[in-house]
């Protein structure tokens, strides 16, 4: 159980958080008395989102370095200083062949799972470091490491996304700061909805009470890890952190 707003008076930032697990998330992390700003290109979204739980919705599209930074300044501006960015803006595979899809649509993946990731992440940092505090999490997913026949745009684009959250974590740890890669598991969304009923659906709440452990920095000896939403207990974890970081649990490596 979480003690009642463990997180009072704190500010969240949580891009895709118009609808599915961005929308969860924010209102799990208002309901632990975080100021939530949630961004998405979707305006009506994010203004619906924001009323339901009193936050501040931003109009951005995340892959625009003017738009990231300008979200940035507004979130600072009204609710102060970040202290959690949820980089959790994404779009989902194609189903076109990949010789078949055109080269730009191909790429509009990586500029919104992986560059819209980076611009997020380092404006943010700024003032994180000048702080000396701040956590970031990255929304990862299964289709970085499991060869299930994802598209390849999207598996790609995850697996560079989660190098990316492991790389920074280690950059940023001697400033305060903590990075993580979650997967959310396979939660029901408009994305995955083609799955259909058959498909093995992760309990939608499980991301958002994640999210809301490592706000609360409780599992900062974890960062760079990849943490699975539905498959780890990051209270276990947080119990096993020296045996983690000793073996180098929780992360994707080649074996031999």
């Amino acid at each position: 159980m979480h003690p009642a707003r463990e997180l009072e008076g704190q500010v969240a930032l949580i891009t895709g958080g118009g609808r599915g697990i961005g929308r969860l998330i924010a209102r799990e992390l208002a309901d632990a008395g975080m100021r939530v700003a949630v961004a998405a290109r979707s305006a009506d979204q994010v203004a619906a989102t924001a009323q339901e739980i009193d936050g501040l919705a931003v109009t951005a599209d995340v892959s625009k370095r003017e738009d990231v930074e300008a979200m940035v300044a507004t979130v600072e501006r009204e609710l102060g200083p970040i202290d959690l960015l949820v980089n959790n803006a994404g779009i989902g595979p194609s189903r076109t062949l990949p010789w078949e899809e055109e080269p730009a649509d191909w790429w509009r993946v990586f500029e919104i799972n992986v560059l819209g990731a980076y611009l997020c992440s380092r404006a943010v940092l700024r003032g994180m470091v000048e702080r000396g505090r701040g956590r970031i999490v990255n929304m990862g997913s299964g289709a970085s490491y499991l060869p299930l026949g994802a598209p390849s745009a999207y598996g790609a684009s995850k697996a560079a996304l989660g190098r990316f959250g492991e790389l920074l974590a280690r950059q940023v740890s001697e400033f305060g700061i903590a990075v993580f890669v979650i997967s959310p598991g396979l939660v029901r969304t408009e994305m995955t909805e083609p799955f259909g009923d058959d498909a093995p659906w992760t309990p939608p709440e499980l991301a958002p009470r994640l999210v809301r452990v490592l706000a609360s920095g409780r599992a900062d000896r974890l960062a760079g890890r990849y943490l699975h939403a539905e498959h780890d207990d990051v209270e276990a974890l947080i119990e096993r952190a020296d045996e983690i970081e000793q073996r180098d649990l929780n992360a994707i490596r080649l074996q031999r």
